[in-house]
């Protein structure tokens, strides 16, 4: 039996060599009249600021800019955008960066369009919206997904919670995609990259529904290329058709299309990341394969199929029919790649080492944050979220 789905994608891509030049044609004809420009600093340093900044004012743009993206974007930085953002009368923000940037984007283009009320609350579900006005980017690092999903992922930097919110209201009208971009990005910033998209595309594949060939597929081919093209470039990081395919999968890994007929996925890893992420300011890829593998030890007999079948078909384990066995070489088999490309697989290869009152805190603002319980796969409570960030601290 399948599942009933709904898919929209309303992001026009443009994807190749230069097409950040194309910028202020690309803002005009989504009727974008003022523009607030979001960048990072690398961007400025490496003169893509400078081409979108002509761009823009051969279209005849006028535009403001701001600067101050950090990992984990601060919604310090997202009020700051709000402000400049009126005062300047903007009707469209365009993001230069990675998923920092864009996230903090679409937090400022929401907050925009609603004056009258904190961001912050349709972050913390004490508000909800529907309205934005226009975001458009230019991605710089293949990680985040966040050019073509409607999510937004904002840190509060004052008391270190970092929640996510969005919509189809918030997917970006337009991406321009240059891979040659990414040739500048640390080989840490680009494994980092390769283990979220990784990540968005398995929270996504295991689930507890009945799924479509079409969509495992999909999903299949996409890890298998990730996996591929990040090995690649651990030893060729100026390869320019693995940087593309790496980028053009992070896209795919988190516009919806690996999750039609999933029931939308188990996405607790994400979720226990997001307090990682918000207490340690920790790099979002590293914190997911750090906790993955506890995630999966501790979850895999409430959906043995499944697992049994990443195992098989996407880690190419033996298929000999001990399902524990396999089970588990399949989940070694990811950690392995995980250190192969110099991704951490527990906390303190990740360089942090929780107390117990920090993972106590982590785990009940996690399960408050998920009304109760946390994934399909194995639905956690508190007390098990706790068992696995235990799990996955590592042996000293």
């Amino acid at each position: 039996m399948y599942s009933n789905f709904e898919y929209y994608v309303p992001t026009r891509v443009l994807f190749g060599k230069g097409v950040e030049t194309q910028a202020g044609a690309a803002i005009r004809q989504a009727h974008g009249t003022r523009v607030l420009v979001h960048y990072s600093n690398s961007a400025k340093r490496s003169g893509l600021l400078e081409r979108v900044e002509h761009s823009l004012r051969d279209a005849g743009l006028p535009y403001c800019l701001l600067d101050g993206v950090v990992p984990n974007p601060h919604l310090g930085t997202v009020y700051e955008g709000i402000r400049l953002g009126l005062s300047e009368q903007v009707d469209f923000v365009l993001a230069i960066g990675g998923g920092s940037a864009i996230d903090s984007a679409k937090a400022i283009a929401c907050g925009i369009a609603n004056p009258e009320e904190d961001v912050w609350s349709y972050y913390i579900r004490k508000g909800t919206t529907t309205k934005a006005i226009p975001v458009g980017c230019v991605p710089t690092i293949a990680a985040a997904g966040s050019e073509m999903s409607g999510g937004s992922v904002i840190t509060n930097e004052a008391n270190g919670l970092k929640r996510d919110f969005g919509g189809d209201f918030m997917r970006s009208v337009f991406a321009l995609m240059n891979p040659d971009l990414t040739l500048s990005v640390s080989m840490y910033q680009t494994s980092s990259g390769a283990a979220d998209i990784l990540m968005h595309t398995m929270e996504r594949f295991f689930n507890r529904c009945e799924n479509m060939a079409i969509t495992d597929a999909i999903s299949i081919a996409i890890l298998k290329t990730v996996m591929s093209t990040a090995r690649t470039l651990m030893t060729d990081p100026q390869n320019e058709k693995a940087r593309a395919d790496l980028m053009w999968a992070g896209s795919l890994s988190h516009n919806d299309l690996t999750g039609c007929g999933t029931l939308g996925g188990d996405w607790a890893t994400h979720n226990m990341e997001h307090e990682l992420g918000g207490m340690f300011d920790v790099a979002h890829g590293a914190g997911l394969t750090a906790l993955w593998g506890s995630w999966a030890r501790y979850v895999w007999a409430s959906a043995p199929e499944r697992f049994y079948q990443f195992a098989v078909e996407v880690m190419d384990v033996e298929n000999f029919g001990d399902v524990p066995l396999v089970v588990e070489q399949g989940i070694v088999a990811m950690e392995n790649f995980f250190q192969e490309i110099h991704m951490p697989i527990c906390l303190r290869e990740l360089g942090i080492s929780p107390t117990k009152e920090q993972i106590a805190f982590m785990a009940a603002s996690c399960e408050e944050k998920a009304g109760g319980q946390n994934g399909v796969v194995r639905p956690l409570k508190k007390e098990d979220m706790i068992r696995i960030y235990h799990m996955a601290m590592g042996s000293e």
